[in-house]
């Protein structure tokens, strides 16, 4: 037992730094990125997924309301026990409409580990759904945020600094400033899981995600240690898949 306490005393010590620590934000390269699109989306999510992903499908409200939220969502044997989870999030935008069809795009980030045995599932599935299944891995990064003082924020599904950046951002147009990254297209959101985990958040690859500039940027297992203190498994790694039963 004692070559083990060395081991433990580094990640206490971490985890002391992290819980003293002010926002970070880590690049989740554990994490990929896939895209459905196609009239059939939100019914095949609808009927594959542990959660109402129905709310996709509604039409965009008026500028000044907030976007769609993202969601967690798993997808389970039909005994309901855990295989993949997702983060889902609609890719919304000032000008999109709706199709005569209800065509919507929508990703997700998922555990990158086992990508390529979640696309050939996700397909297998499809039948003669109208819909496409897309590795985006390459256009679209995940990030996290986190750390002391997030989760004592404002209770709301977007933070409120970063709800003015992006499409759809609310009222206030000098968010879309140089320093908060361009009007990427795309907004932070509280983790649905636990606030205390932070926001969370797809970026187009190649730009600075908004608010990152003001934050410590670090590796992943900083997030990792974060996460893992406050109780919390992630990905088919963490979660044994068809052993272990959840609620989402």
């Amino acid at each position: 037992m004692n070559r083990f306490r060395p081991c433990l005393l580094i990640h206490h010590r971490h985890l002391h730094q992290l819980q003293n620590a002010g926002p970070l934000c880590s690049q989740l390269k554990s994490r990929s990125v896939i895209r459905f699109s196609g009239p059939d989306t939100i019914k095949f999510l609808q009927g594959l997924l542990s959660n109402d992903v129905r709310r996709f499908g509604e039409s965009p409200h008026e500028d000044n309301s907030p976007v769609v939220p993202h969601m967690y969502a798993a997808l389970l044997t039909p005994q309901g026990r855990f295989l993949y989870d997702f983060f889902l999030y609609r890719q919304s935008r000032p000008e999109e409409k709706l199709d005569r069809n209800g065509s919507v795009e929508i990703l997700a980030d998922v555990d990158g580990s086992v990508l390529d045995e979640l696309l050939a599932t996700l397909k297998k599935y499809r039948l003669r759904s109208k819909v496409d299944i897309e590795n985006v891995a390459e256009d679209f990064y995940c990030w996290q945020r986190y750390g002391r003082g997030l989760s004592e924020k404002t209770p709301s599904v977007e933070e409120p600094v970063a709800a003015s950046v992006g499409w759809r951002g609310g009222d206030d147009r000098s968010g879309n400033s140089a320093s908060h990254g361009n009007d990427v297209g795309w907004q932070w959101f509280k983790d649905p899981r636990l606030d205390c985990l932070g926001f969370r958040g797809i970026f187009p690859s190649g730009t600075t995600p908004p608010l990152v500039e003001s934050d410590k940027e670090t590796d992943e297992e900083k997030y990792l240690l974060w996460r893992l203190e406050k109780g919390v498994a992630e990905g088919s790694t963490e979660i044994p898949k068809g052993a272990c039963l959840i609620c989402c």
